[in-house]
């Protein structure tokens, strides 16, 4: 059975789906392409079957990413399915957790820079879509340097999941 990691920001056109790409290709790099699937959605669904944001685009294809993507929107019945539920920022966290159906499954939610020991006490990733281009970048720096420790964190867990 794979282990289920999903991303979520408010609107799945920005944050979430640049995390999604730059996730999915650490675990190809990893080799665990098979064992772990990634996906992403948004707390909100005014995006639904929208591409991602042009700037996301570009920023990802600039970096070498994968950016084929349809947002979509978040519900709670995921969560039985969902290993871990990755937010961009504490209103994702907060909302995710309210919407959770048990304390088991919103414990399954975590603040993607909290894997990102250099990140400080502030775990938000900032949401670039009304600012300008350099916003994204940042954010791409950001899911970058977070991409390490999500990978050893799901590494232990599929692990444990074969002891």
């Amino acid at each position: 059975m794979s282990y289920r990691v999903c991303f979520v920001c408010t609107g799945n056109i920005c944050r979430s789906p640049m995390a999604e790409s730059v996730f999915r290709a650490r675990i190809e790099e990893a080799g665990l392409d098979g064992l772990v699937e990634v996906d992403s959605a948004g707390t909100g669904g005014w995006h639904e079957g929208d591409g991602a944001d042009s700037r996301t685009v570009a920023v990802l294809e600039a970096a070498g990413y994968e950016s084929g993507h349809a947002a979509r929107q978040f519900h709670a019945s995921w969560f039985s399915r969902l290993d871990l539920v990755i937010a961009l920022d504490s209103g994702h966290l907060t909302a995710l957790r309210r919407l959770a159906p048990t304390p088991e499954d919103a414990a399954k939610v975590r603040l993607l820079r909290s894997y990102d020991p250099d990140a400080g006490d502030d775990l938000d990733v900032p949401d670039p879509y009304y600012g300008p281009m350099d916003g994204f970048e940042e954010c791409l720096e950001m899911v970058e340097a977070a991409s390490p420790g999500l990978l050893a964190a799901v590494r232990q867990e599929l692990e444990g999941r074969a002891a």
